[in-house]
């Protein structure tokens, strides 16, 4: 049985991408099961709210787990600490089917996510003019 072609391309993109890249994408996935778990407790489905806020604590766990303190020092610190935070929250708002903090963990993930994406962006342009070449993305 062949695979689902959409399916396909999802991979390639994951096997493909850059350590950046992949960041950028975890991130995403978490503001996506973030949102997610909102809608499902306005819509009073707890078990998916449930179901979400989990997906979204993983996606955090693994981004703490990329971590490295030796290279990273303070600011792998600091990381960890705002993981630590947005899990506690989360948990939090899966206790109290809370929506508003739901909102600001997905707040504090789309700052990191578009802080990750402006350092991806510059990490390109410097290699790309230490390589010669153009960069057309802009």
């Amino acid at each position: 049985m062949t695979a689902n072609p959409y399916q396909k391309y999802k991979n390639a993109q994951y096997e493909t991408a850059s350590r950046e890249q992949l960041l950028i994408m975890l991130y995403k996935g978490a503001i996506k099961f973030a949102n997610q778990a909102k809608t499902a407790i306005e819509d009073k489905d707890f078990d998916l709210t449930n179901n979400r806020l989990q997906r979204t604590q993983a996606i955090i766990n693994e981004l703490t787990s990329t971590l490295n303190h030796k290279q990273g020092g303070k600011i792998a610190e600091n990381l960890e600490s705002l993981y630590e935070y947005m899990n506690r929250r989360l948990i939090q708002a899966n206790i109290r089917k809370d929506p508003e903090i739901i909102d600001e963990v997905a707040e504090l993930l789309t700052d990191l996510k578009d802080a990750w994406e402006v350092a991806s962006k510059k990490l390109k342009t410097k290699k790309a003019s230490a390589t010669g070449e153009i960069n057309i993305e802009g």
